[in-house]
């Protein structure tokens, strides 16, 4: 990934716009309202342009006679409406005063000396401007005050007028900032939505589908990853089921190659009990005979659980009824369990109880619980089965589960068990201590 193409790049260089263009917003939407300022010009802007006409005028008047300076002033009131013009001749006494009433007929030395401080100043409003007519300063003076509300320059008019527009470019300029980073910040996430949903729904293989990398970011990387993760996934699946295959082709071999010697040793030892033998040959051969029944019966469960991980054991499910098939298989492991002096209890209900279930699978399930009891329990010589409308339990009190008993198994059986009833759609549950243990099967709430 190159550098440009960094989502941290991309947003700093928003970021680096933002702190240029913000500081220029301002003289920028200034400059776009300079269209607004022309037309905004009026005469009262500029008091110095004033001055020189009326200091102009006053030179001119210089012993002039009072007609004539009342003509002149009253030329520049023209000019200036707006603004209040008159003057005080060299007696003191107010000449064209038509705009101000609370000016005096006649100037007193103290009313003179407090309206010039009252009009200094460049905050004083009104505008005050005291021309001298003539060469001396005894012929009088003229008077011109302009509103400072008038004098206004174009920019103050322009914001005076404009200054909600000016606001709202600002404003607009802000937004543009915020609707570029809300973008910005959208796309990121719309594009980690489509990661975590194609993370979260998976095919049928359990395995999600490979994403579409549309740009060499960050998240691009993201991507890519995670294409390469379901990449290695598939492989893993891949070598998974085909070691599961070869293992299942593995055990199916070996069961039938093992069913030969076996069925070979199992007939010697029958023709070994037709001859004369000493009593420890007769307990020897007895022996052998156990031990290739329960090397039989591995076998036995090794292709079951293979055809059953494979699907390809018959199962055809019935509705028929469960405490028949209990009470018929421990009676048949009665006296198996009697010869080896257990405690048999049975609980058996009377009344037919009907479940949805492979009568076949159903008794190999108890075939393979019983057998486990008479294998690993013997030490606790009890077994209570139980079966009613909650189910059946199928109680010892061997040394359980995490003990240890002479003839512990791979745990094959009950693996058996547990994809049986799994698929017969029925609870299964194991609760085992030294104590003992208790089996249950359920049907489904």
């Amino acid at each position: 990934m190159r550098w440009f193409q960094s989502l941290l790049t991309r947003y700093v260089l928003i970021i680096f716009l933002a702190i240029i263009i913000l500081p220029f917003s301002f003289p920028l939407t200034s400059l776009l309202m300079l269209p607004l300022r022309e037309g905004m010009t009026t005469s009262y802007q500029s008091g110095s342009t004033l001055e020189v006409i009326v200091k102009k005028t006053a030179k001119e008047l210089d012993g002039a006679e009072i007609p004539d300076v009342n003509q002149q002033v009253k030329i520049i009131q023209e000019s200036y409406k707006k603004a209040d013009i008159f003057w005080v001749d060299g007696e003191g006494r107010t000449r064209q005063n038509a705009h101000q009433k609370d000016i005096p007929e006649i100037w007193s030395a103290g009313y003179t000396v407090a309206f010039m401080k009252k009009s200094r100043g460049s905050d004083a409003d009104p505008y005050t401007l005291v021309t001298m007519l003539g060469k001396d300063n005894k012929q009088g003076f003229i008077v011109t005050q302009v509103p400072r509300t008038l004098m206004k320059t174009n920019d103050e008019l322009v914001y005076q007028k404009y200054n909600l527009l000016w606001i709202i470019g600002i404003f607009i300029i802000l937004c543009a900032f915020i609707f570029i980073s809300f973008i910005f910040f959208y796309r990121i996430r719309k594009r980690l939505l489509r990661v975590q949903n194609a993370m979260t729904t998976p095919t049928k293989k359990g395995i999600p589908l490979p994403l579409i990398i549309g740009k060499r970011d960050e998240i691009g990387q993201l991507e890519n990853s995670f294409n390469d993760m379901i990449g290695k996934l598939e492989a893993s699946r891949d070598r998974e089921k085909d070691e599961e295959e070869l293992r299942k082709q593995l055990i199916a071999n070996l069961s039938h190659d093992l069913r030969t010697p076996l069925t070979t040793i199992r007939g010697h030892a029958y023709r070994l009990k037709k001859e004369p033998l000493t009593i420890q040959g007769h307990s020897s051969l007895a022996s052998i005979d156990a031990k290739v029944d329960y090397l039989g019966q591995l076998i036995e469960n090794l292709m079951s659980y293979t055809l059953l991980s494979s699907g390809k054991y018959p199962f055809h499910p019935d509705r028929i009824d469960a405490a028949r098939i209990v009470r018929s298989s421990s009676a048949a492991w009665y006296p198996v369990f009697e010869k080896e002096g257990f405690v048999i209890e049975l609980d058996i209900i009377n009344t037919p109880i009907f479940w949805t279930i492979d009568p076949q699978w159903f008794e190999r399930v108890l075939d393979n619980l019983f057998q486990n009891v008479n294998r690993h329990a013997v030490s606790g010589k009890y077994i209570r089965v139980s079966f009613n409308h909650q189910g059946l339990s199928v109680i010892d009190h061997g040394k359980g589960m995490v003990g240890q008993s002479a003839a512990k198994g791979a745990g094959i059986g009950l693996s058996i068990v547990s994809m049986m009833l799994k698929t017969m759609n029925l609870d299964f549950a194991i609760k085992s201590d030294e104590s003992g243990t208790m089996i249950t099967i359920q049907p489904p709430d």
